[in-house]
């Protein structure tokens, strides 16, 4: 039996890849983007096998009206796919509160949305697949990433709740931390400018000279054995909790959990003393 889909970011990117795998394949999708105009290329390919639909996920009653509106065209919604984000750039010193409060109103208030919206029905039929799209940025913090982390570290914690909340109607929740993909195309001179880059103090001139040395050496993952992934994890029977998507960064987070529990072991005296 065929799934139906609902994929929010789905006009480009790894959201893209993951509606045409589901699409190839013969499942139903509705595909999300602000923009709707991007989504043409999926109808003209795919008919009525798509529903295109514009929705700004920070605006909830939006979601809540496409999510209806998903499910009355299509009867269900089997997979929630919540993939629509960004990455604010800049130290915590730079950050404008309407820039954390917009990477925290699109990255963390948006995949509540779509969740709360889309659970009622899929608490009726029994069943239902969540794949919230996290990133090795929601298991380790670098510097000049504070907002993003912020975003993506709240998601696992909500996400992980989530799945012990929805295990008892058939409701699998699965948090996919995916490393560096190549999915950026015309791409900016500066390594560290993505396009959401806050007002540059140069305090942190030298710290962002650095990173940008040490930025892209990590090989970048191919979307299109992501989205093939995806597909697998769907289908089983009882998906992971979390996986992360490519190798690069597997390494790096063995090593900082290393350290982690090195630290909170090192400290475990005054750790005692703090009980009282």
């Amino acid at each position: 039996m065929s799934k139906v889909w609902f994929v929010t970011g789905s006009s480009r990117g790894l959201g893209r890849q993951f509606v045409e795998a589901a699409l190839s394949r013969g499942d139903k999708v509705v595909a999300t983007a602000r923009n709707a105009g991007g989504l043409a290329g999926l109808v003209a390919e795919h008919g009525e096998a798509v529903l295109p639909l514009e929705m700004d996920v920070t605006d909830k009653d939006a979601v809540f009206a496409a999510v209806r509106r998903a499910e009355e065209h299509f009867g269900r919604l089997d997979v929630i796919v919540n993939n629509a984000g960004y990455a604010q750039i800049g130290a915590v010193e730079e950050l404008s509160e309407k820039e954390l409060r917009d990477q925290l109103e699109t990255n963390l208030f948006g995949a509540v949305w779509v969740v709360q919206a889309a659970l009622p029905g899929m608490r009726a039929r029994g069943s239902g697949r969540i794949v919230q799209l996290s990133s090795a940025a929601g298991v380790v913090a670098m510097p000049l990433g504070g907002a993003y982390h912020a975003s993506k570290w709240a998601l696992e914690g909500l996400f992980e709740a989530l799945a012990g909340e929805v295990a008892a109607f058939g409701i699998k929740v699965t948090i996919v931390e995916p490393g560096g993909y190549a999915t950026r195309q015309g791409r900016n001179p500066d390594p560290l400018d993505n396009g959401f880059m806050a007002e540059k103090d140069p305090a942190y001139d030298a710290l962002r000279a650095r990173l940008g040395a040490m930025a892209g050496r990590q090989p970048a993952g191919d979307p299109a054995a992501a989205a093939r992934v995806l597909l697998k994890l769907v289908d089983h029977d009882e998906p992971p909790v979390r996986i992360l998507f490519g190798k690069g960064f597997h390494p790096m987070i063995q090593q900082v959990y290393a350290e982690r529990l090195r630290t909170w072991e090192d400290w475990q005296e005054l750790s005692a003393e703090a009980q009282g």
